[in-house]
């Protein structure tokens, strides 16, 4: 099975998953057979994150996913929005479990950099590519980090992946994205950890500009609901041309929607999505997912854009299998 579509069951089966423990121990037992040395990083994670299921929250999982109960995890500033402009969404820091309180958290593989929390990003960098990316070393993750990790242990570069060196990325603000890079016997180890809390969105361009999309994707792809959901990544090819950069450039001006009212209301019952997968002329590829009532989200930040509605349905009926 190749990393990508390991990702892709991998994501399927935590969507599906309940509190059951022979559901928990049959994604243990799955990602222990595809155990190997890059996938350690990822299935470590996956493993907390997974005997984290059912654990009394809020934990870290729910607050990235926006499902947390009464500990909402992001708001509408209740400030007044200047004329012409949407209220701004605020997205707290994420909330650092107190063990004093005998609640274990959920794990997904993040980082600690300048006091923030880097969670691995929806952003992707292929090995072979990432070292063209590479910037300033920022110092080196002493690893440590886990389920039942206090307050007092999210210390500056402590992580959940292990040991790994951590760097800039060209091109990008160190105060969005970072680096883990690693070489053991010349096989390249990277990924991408992106902060998408503790910050205030007011548009797309608060989050979609820090990926500098425009006039830099290098190639398009779409695939449709039922493919991603059974892993089949039957990617097609997104033409690029007049539908992409009327999309692009509306996604700036996108206008922002705090997740968990729509996740409450059920928007993840619908099948009614398609996968966007953006290749930048970097190399790194930026995955968006489309809601047919016109609405975007990029990873797990707790927040949807509402696009402006012609240059959505342009891009949305191009994409045809």
């Amino acid at each position: 099975m190749k990393e990508e579509q390991f990702r892709t069951t991998y994501k399927k089966a935590v969507d599906a998953m309940k509190s059951s423990e022979t559901m928990k121990q049959g994604l243990v037992n799955k990602m222990e057979q595809k155990r190997r040395p890059r996938k350690m990083v990822y299935v470590a994670a996956s493993v907390l994150l997974a005997a984290g299921i059912g654990l009394a929250g809020p934990n870290l999982w729910q607050q990235l996913n926006g499902t947390a109960g009464s500990d909402q995890v992001a708001q509408v500033n209740p400030g007044t929005p200047a004329a012409g402009t949407s209220a701004g969404i605020v997205i707290p820091k994420i909330e650092l479990p107190d063990k004093t309180t005998g609640v274990a958290a959920s794990m997904v593989a993040l980082i600690v950099y300048k006091g923030n929390i880097y969670t691995q990003a929806a952003t992707r960098i292929e090995a072979a590519d990432a070292a063209a990316l590479r910037g300033e070393q920022l110092g080196r993750t002493t690893g440590g980090i886990d389920e039942w990790s206090g307050k007092d242990e999210y210390i500056e570069l402590a992580s959940n992946i292990g040991e790994a060196d951590i760097y800039t990325v060209k091109g990008y603000d160190s105060g969005f994205l970072v680096m883990s890079y690693t070489e053991i016997d010349g096989q390249v180890y990277a990924d991408l950890y992106e902060h998408t809390n503790g910050i205030t969105i007011n548009s797309g361009a608060d989050l979609f500009g820090k990926l500098n999309l425009e006039g830099r994707i290098a190639s398009a792809q779409w695939e449709s609901f039922s493919s991603w959901n059974n892993g089949q990544q039957q990617y097609l090819p997104l033409p690029g041309g007049e539908a992409l950069d009327g999309f692009l450039t509306a996604l700036q001006t996108a206008k922002p929607l705090a997740a968990e009212p729509l996740m409450e209301q059920g928007i993840y019952d619908s099948e009614d999505r398609k996968i966007i997968y953006l290749q930048l002329d970097d190399k790194a590829r930026v995955e968006l997912t489309l809601f047919g009532q016109g609405l975007v989200r990029y990873g797990t930040a707790p927040v949807f854009f509402e696009v402006e509605s012609g240059a959505f349905q342009a891009l949305w009926n191009s994409m045809n299998p």
